[in-house]
């Protein structure tokens, strides 16, 4: 028996015991679950998102904060990294 179906059966065993309030709690849980799976996240339309990025840009445009390179950085990365052992 897969282990998909164990889960089923044991849901299904609890699930007959609650009260209907207690139903429609699992069934909002369940129904949230489903969507999340449904949606994919943008970035770019979460508003907080968005606006932090913002700030961040206007932070760097006006030299408030230095900005690095990518080459800045994995320079620092490996400047810092401890050699490993060889084999």
């Amino acid at each position: 028996m897969s282990t998909a179906t164990v889960l089923d059966k044991q849901i299904n065993n609890y699930l007959v015991q609650l009260n209907m309030k207690q139903k429609r709690a699992v069934l909002s849980v369940v129904k949230t679950f489903a969507e999340e799976k449904e949606q994919k996240y943008s970035p770019w339309e979460d508003e907080n998102f968005v606006a932090e990025m913002d700030s961040r840009i206007a932070d760097l445009e006006s030299g408030k904060v230095k900005g690095y390179t990518w080459d800045e950085v994995k320079r620092k990365a490996k400047s810092i990294q401890k050699p490993g052992k060889k084999k």
